[in-house]
């Protein structure tokens, strides 16, 4: 079920990291708290592993696709846990768990090669 494009997914990346940094002012939380830094560093860490991606909209093309959708898995995952491993979840949770399931979707319906030549 693998239906969306390097290129789709590469939109998405560069647009999910933006939707990350901007998160702490969108859910009024502070940039300088758990609950917020996390988005920040998160969206921060996506622009890079996608800036060095082998796919269209990859600046340096160093770290494979299908690594990067291991990334994208595993940041999306560590975001929906981390109201829990960071001790938040009194406070917020649920933008957390859905934008990092929403990750892991995205990945899972990511294709890992391109169609044609980048």
């Amino acid at each position: 079920m693998r239906f969306l494009s390097t290129k789709m997914h590469g939109i998405l990346d560069y647009l999910t990291a933006v939707l990350l940094i901007l998160c702490p002012q969108l859910f009024d939380l502070s940039s300088s708290s758990p609950e917020g830094a996390v988005f920040v560093l998160l969206g921060i860490l996506t622009l890079v592993y996608s800036a060095i991606t082998q796919y269209e909209l990859g600046l340096f093309r160093v770290v494979p696709m299908d690594v990067h959708l291991v990334f994208d898995i595993f940041s999306g995952l560590f975001l929906a846990a981390s109201p829990w491993l960071l001790d938040f979840s009194r406070y917020t949770y649920l933008p957390h768990v859905i934008i990092g399931f929403a990750e892991v979707a995205i990945a899972a319906m990511s294709r890992s090669r391109p169609k044609g030549p980048i």
